[in-house]
């Protein structure tokens, strides 16, 4: 299954002409998944992936940067004709949000779901399932987690042929787990390869929740509001600073540590070296940019950049 995350808005809080408003877009084989969804949103996913007919919207908490797109887009499917169901997850509060948006959004001609979560409250998918964890912010927020299963290990047919096992159903027998002619699977099959881990942090004060969730992710997309000079600001604000964020990738031992939710204040390029002093892993995302994430077998996550455009216009912008 193809595994990949595209950045749609990196801005904290205000957008710039470069970054747009927080949304990331996971996409895992055909199924879409959008977490946050920033005012201008829809236009970012029609720049970059397109927009695409999404099978599920996570939000992590309800400052209007994170949700305000939710409006357009939700209408925007409507006058596409969608039919199929849409889900949409948060923490508590997401009714009430709603039935305020009620009188603005109108009726659709498609059903909408809203649920709202617990801490530790898993979505199921067919190949994942999408776990909310509590962090720490001003209001009530969510962490999500993406985790794929483990998978079977490699089939030795060499080895089944030897046991007397013949191609056909019965090596697919043994690779499904089942027991062929006396011959168990684990004689056949290498160990189990772990299945990759994904985790958002959305907006949150560093907290040991994200370090558990991440404890060994492929990728931790993780805010990096402030830097160092500003840490007691951040603080008070409840946001993470670079060097936090690279401190808990660097506990939590992940893949890949991607920053986001960036200042005004700074250069990405400084973000970047604060956290890089502490986790080497680190990149910061720019809007359309995309983290591939192939099995864990086959390499590490590995980001594509999005095309660069002019001259930044303000610090946050530069590349």
């Amino acid at each position: 299954m193809d595994l990949s995350v595209v950045f749609a808005g990196t801005a904290g809080s205000v957008p710039t002409a470069r970054r747009g408003l927080p949304a990331v877009l996971l996409r895992a084989g055909g199924t879409r998944l959008l977490f946050d969804c920033g005012e201008g949103t829809q236009q970012q996913l029609m720049r970059s992936t397109g927009l695409v007919d999404l099978d599920a919207i996570f939000i992590t908490h309800y400052h209007l940067d994170h949700w305000l797109g939710l409006v357009g887009m939700l209408k925007t499917f409507d006058l596409r004709d969608r039919d199929s169901r849409l889900p949409i997850y948060g923490p508590p509060g997401l009714g009430a949000l709603f039935a305020t948006l009620r009188p603005i959004v109108g009726r659709l001609g498609y059903p909408l779901e809203l649920v709202e979560l617990d801490p530790h409250d898993e979505i199921e998918f067919d190949d994942f399932a999408v776990t909310a964890f509590a962090v720490d912010h001003r209001v009530t927020a969510y962490g999500y987690a993406w985790t794929e299963p483990d998978r079977p290990g490699r089939f030795d047919a060499e080895a089944a042929l030897r046991l007397g096992v013949q191609p056909g159903p019965d090596f697919g027998r043994l690779q499904a787990g089942e027991t062929v002619g006396g011959v168990q699977p684990e004689e056949v099959l290498g160990a189990p390869r772990r299945g990759r881990r994904i985790v958002l942090s959305g907006d949150t004060a560093p907290c040991q929740a994200i370090e558990v969730f991440a404890h060994g992710a492929d990728v931790l997309v993780h805010e990096a509001t402030f830097m160092e000079d500003e840490r007691a600001r951040a603080r008070e604000t409840a946001h993470s600073t670079a060097r936090q964020a690279a401190e808990i990738a660097a506990a939590a031992e992940v893949g890949l540590l991607v920053l986001t939710h960036l200042s005004t204040r700074y250069f990405p390029r400084d973000v970047r070296a604060e956290a890089r002093a502490v986790f080497d892993r680190t990149v910061v995302a720019r809007d359309f940019d995309e983290v591939v994430v192939p099995f864990p077998e086959r390499g590490a996550p590995e980001l594509v950049s999005a095309p660069r455009e002019p001259a930044p216009e303000t610090p946050s912008d530069a590349g």
